[in-house]
């Protein structure tokens, strides 16, 4: 089970009936067939920490994150919701065990960015606003042991 929760604030000057909308796209990206479940909602993490709202979302594997990335629902659903937040900060984890499981999902993110561009300026702009990224960059140690090796999505 691959879980993503975003953590997530408004800009500025959005109106109530946007944000009950950006909502509303969410709940609709969460129920597409590729997810098992998901929730929409207000964050109650530290207000300084400046996140109103956080989505969370349950994916199965890497077969079902492929089809959410691209499902139709979840594109349309983008366009209308980026625009209206001022940043993202993600929480991920998985119970799978594979060690290669932030690389593939790392090139599955990837390859969302190179079919659509824009969308990928979008979330590194969101991320960026909270000082993160969407899929951190990893650090491991080469075979050889001598000097470490940093990968991004972004690689």
């Amino acid at each position: 089970m691959i879980i993503n929760l975003l953590r997530f604030s408004f800009k500025p000057g959005v109106t109530e009936e946007e944000k009950a909308e950006v909502l509303a796209a969410m709940r609709r990206t969460a129920s597409v067939e590729s997810t098992v479940f998901a929730t929409v909602g207000q964050d109650l993490g530290d207000p300084d920490d400046g996140f109103t709202h956080a989505y969370l979302t349950a994916i199965p594997d890497l077969d079902a994150l492929e089809r959410y990335m691209h499902d139709p629902v979840h594109l349309e659903g983008d366009e209308y919701i980026l625009p209206r937040l001022a940043k993202l900060s993600p929480v991920r984890l998985s119970d799978d065990p594979d060690p290669e499981l932030l690389h593939k999902i790392s090139a599955i993110h990837a390859s969302k960015v190179e079919r659509y561009p824009a969308w990928g300026r979008g979330v590194d702009a969101l991320f960026g606003a909270a000082g993160t990224e969407p899929t951190p960059a990893v650090t491991t140690r080469r075979r050889d042991n001598k000097q470490p090796e940093t990968r991004s999505w972004k690689s």
